[in-house]
């Protein structure tokens, strides 16, 4: 007599009911080891705890002579970002439609060196020093304009609303300028013969009032040096700089008010010993010709604190769940548990993507709660302090709070990887920490050359860090964009989508091994 022994075969349907049951009994798993649950936790709280605490120890102050006064908070451009908005304004009041004229025959500057060799002036332009003509609603630091200016070695230049920069021809002398107004539409042009002419570029400024103020400015940035240590390093200088430009034949058209020409140095708040004792800016007269000089910036802020600093508990809280989500994978292999886990799907590979699934989404969670936390809090604190972080627009903080959930995410399920291919608890660990966090120390805090430092966040997983970046480069800004003032070499989707390959290729490593026989 034979008998036909039928092979077992689970209810369980391969597909999104099997798959659903995985979630289930991976998600039963990870919520009744108090341990992990208790870890997961203690990393959001370091999140906003440390947040907090380095909130609340930053203060800031400004000083008037030897009095410590509150720093001024900076004034906002018609964007809402930050701003500079400094110049020497020679200007007269413009009501509806007009036009203004100049010629520009030369501009010089010098450069002044900081304490403790700020005696020592040479003579030149920094790249971005401007002089020409302007529109701008008021003389009130952040209210609207258009500018077509030649600069130091960037050409001619239609520039508005300080974040919008358009090019023209060289920076050649003379130079004839012409910027007039059609209602909301302002239009500049070039000519090397007052005759010719190209138009340079046109803004549109809606809302701009019928009466505005029109006129001559010249101004220059702070001139950035960048030195490189003996270790590796950099050190960075502002130096002060003043340009002086050279009008004449200039012609005003439209509703203007003959007599003599307001003077304003707009956004002056001190002066430099060069000011006091040498040469400020301002205007001098002479016949037809007109001769200002000005320094400072119409431009964005492109340094100073921002909304991901009181992230910086995340740092320690990417630690934790690193950990948990190695020894989520390890802690079967330890106690010879897997069998018995791959054995409740057909296809084992599956296992891992469930732990996978169930490690990503607790640890956005966790990361999405404590960010969302952190940074309004915070923010509030620091200014509170007379910190001021630099303003951010609705979308830029919610992509930096959900970014960071995403990218604690993303670490977990790359520690899960690495723990299913090492299967050893220690190992995984120090493979996750050691390509996830330390490239991002070495990059941000360390000495390490700007070009090195730019490799290791475009090649690593820590260019998932830059997900949190709400800095933002603008090329008519000089400023040290490096990795240390938190601008990072990928945009920030980029950034993220580096450590997903990263956490894509060691899971997928993982279910590989573990489809294999000695699983």
């Amino acid at each position: 007599m034979t008998s036909t022994i039928t092979p077992y075969r689970s209810d369980l349907r391969a597909g999104r009911d099997g798959f659903a049951q995985l979630l289930r009994a991976e998600w039963t798993k990870f919520r009744t080891v108090r341990g992990w649950v208790l870890t997961m936790t203690a990393a959001a709280l370091a999140t906003v705890l440390l947040g907090l605490g380095f909130s609340a120890a930053s203060h800031s102050s400004c000083s008037e002579g030897p009095i410590e006064v509150a720093c001024p908070i900076p004034p906002l451009g018609p964007g809402g970002e930050a701003v500079r908005d400094r110049l020497y304004f020679v200007n007269r009041p413009l009501t509806g439609d007009g036009s203004i004229t100049a010629r520009l025959t030369s501009m010089s500057g010098i450069i002044t060196y900081p304490p403790p060799n700020h005696d020592q002036i040479v003579p030149g332009l920094v790249p971005w020093a401007k002089a020409g003509l302007i529109i701008k609603q008021s003389t009130k630091q952040g209210s609207v304009y258009a500018a077509v200016m030649v600069t130091g070695s960037h050409g001619v230049r239609m520039q508005h609303n300080f974040t919008h920069d358009t090019g023209g021809g060289p920076t050649t002398f003379p130079r004839w300028l012409r910027l007039t107004r059609s209602g909301d539409i302002l239009t500049g042009y070039e000519s090397a013969d007052g005759k010719q002419w190209t138009k340079v570029g046109t803004a549109d400024l809606t809302g701009l009032p019928d009466t505005v103020r029109i006129g001559l400015f010249a101004n220059s940035p702070g001139d950035l040096t960048v030195e490189q240590g003996s270790l590796g390093g950099s050190n960075t200088q502002l130096r002060f700089t003043q340009t002086t430009a050279v009008f004449d034949q200039v012609s005003v058209q439209g509703d203007v008010p003959r007599g003599a020409w307001s003077r304003d140095d707009v956004g002056v708040d001190g002066k430099t010993d060069w000011e006091r004792y040498r040469q400020a800016n301002g205007l001098v007269e002479s016949g037809g010709t007109l001769t200002v000089s000005g320094t400072g910036d119409i431009a964005p802020i492109s340094d100073g604190q921002s909304i991901e600093r009181t992230l910086i508990g995340a740092l320690v809280g990417l630690i934790a769940v690193m950990v948990v989500a190695v020894l989520f994978i390890t802690a079967e292999y330890r106690r010879g548990l897997i069998r018995t886990s791959l054995l409740a799907s057909p296809r084992r590979g599956r296992v891992l993507a469930a732990k996978a699934t169930v490690i990503g989404l607790v640890t956005f969670t966790a990361g999405l709660v404590s960010a969302a936390v952190t940074v309004p809090i915070c923010t509030r604190i620091l200014r509170a302090n007379g910190t001021y972080p630099l303003p951010v627009s609705p979308l830029t903080e919610l992509r930096v709070i959900v970014g960071t959930a995403a990218l604690l995410a993303a670490a977990a399920v790359f520690a899960l990887g690495l723990g299913a291919l090492f299967r050893r608890s220690a190992v995984a660990i120090t493979v996750a920490v050691a390509t996830v966090l330390l490239p991002y120390l070495l990059a941000t805090v360390s000495s390490l050359p700007l070009g090195v430092s730019q490799w290791l966040l475009r090649l690593t997983p820590a260019a998932g860090f830059a997900i949190q970046q709400s800095m933002q480069e603008y090329p008519q800004v000089l400023a040290y964009y490096a990795p240390q003032m938190g601008y990072f070499p990928l945009a920030p989707w980029a950034g993220l989508a580096v450590l997903g390959g990263y956490a894509a290729l060691a899971l997928g490593l993982a279910i590989f091994r573990v489809r294999q026989k000695d699983a």
